[in-house]
């Protein structure tokens, strides 16, 4: 076992003229470990990404992978990396596989791991079509195959299913569990798609601008305060200004979205807190219209710390 982080980030800033995109973030990845990044959008995930990768030097801070910085060992690190970034492009008027062995070139790879790439990434029915003709699903597929050329030890992936429909969204989750089950790859996934980073991820940092909000294992994240958290939510057939009475109440935990005229209310227990909380909206004048039962989501969690959701 290494004695050091996979990679470690030590109290990094980065700015962009009078945008600070990164506010001194500190998180490591061990050996085999899939961390998420999740946040919304401008949060500071690719920027941070892009310092661990190489691409931009911290204007603070120190950022070390396999336990050696970047100044001096670039060649060597680069051959240990593999990334797919939020958008890549390609030679349109080349095939899958023409893509695939000019990338693996660079590698000093040969045609018998394209033809093991094609297979990881299911696009045996594809090696002929021109990139262009591609679907953004395949596209992204074809990404992440050149990603994976070099076998990498670590794995940089910013935002890899944006844009891409359900079932291609599936697909790439597929690819990337068999890897996190077969090998001893570390990921980075930046995304702010909450159910990717549960889905995918056994490690979650949770940031908006340019600072960690929250980190740990998803257990960690939605019961962090030691109970199990369950959400109702619900609407009213006559909020109005009677919905005051919900937020002054301090025996709930209530957040009403006036927007969307929906209360949002947690509890630790379903058969001592839920005849309370009837009870309460009875003697309010409050009668409900709708009501869903529902576990805690990261989205909950978000909410939580900043009043918005991540996707907003």
């Amino acid at each position: 076992m290494n004695s050091f982080p996979v990679i470690d980030v030590r109290d990094v800033y980065k700015s962009f003229k009078s945008v600070d995109a990164v506010k001194g973030i500190d998180m490591h990845v061990d050996r085999g470990q899939f961390v998420a990044v999740l946040g919304p959008n401008g949060a500071g995930k690719t920027t941070l990404v892009e310092m661990i990768e190489g691409i931009r030097k911290p204007d603070k801070g120190e950022i070390q992978i396999m336990g050696k910085k970047w100044k001096g060992n670039e060649d060597e690190l680069h051959q240990i990396i593999g990334l797919s970034l939020q958008e890549t492009k390609f030679i349109d008027k080349l095939n899958v596989r023409e893509t695939l062995r000019l990338f693996a070139g660079f590698f000093g790879l040969g045609g018998e791991r394209v033809e093991e790439i094609i297979q990881i990434v299911g696009l045996e029915d594809k090696i002929k079509s021109w990139v262009v003709n591609l679907s953004g699903g395949q596209r992204q597929k074809l990404a992440l195959g050149i990603a994976l050329l070099n076998k990498p030890k670590i794995l940089l992936l910013d935002e890899p299913t944006t844009g891409l429909d359900p079932a291609a969204r599936q697909e790439v989750w597929t690819i990337l569990r068999k890897l996190r089950d077969k090998s001893e790859t570390s990921l980075i996934l930046t995304t702010h798609y909450m159910e990717e980073a549960e889905r995918l991820c056994d490690f979650i940092i949770i940031i908006d601008k340019g600072k960690i909000l929250k980190q740990g294992t998803l257990e960690q994240l939605l019961n962090g305060d030691g109970s199990k958290r369950k959400v109702l939510e619900f609407t009213l057939d006559n909020p109005g200004s009677s919905t005051e009475k919900l937020l002054n109440d301090s025996r709930f935990r209530i957040k009403w979205e006036g927007e969307n005229e929906k209360g949002i209310v947690e509890f630790a227990s379903w058969e001592e807190d839920i005849p309370v909380f009837m009870s309460f909206l009875k003697k309010s004048e409050l009668r409900l219209k709708n009501l869903e039962f529902r576990k805690k989501t990261l989205d909950d969690l978000f909410i939580s710390l900043t009043g918005r959701h991540l996707n907003d």
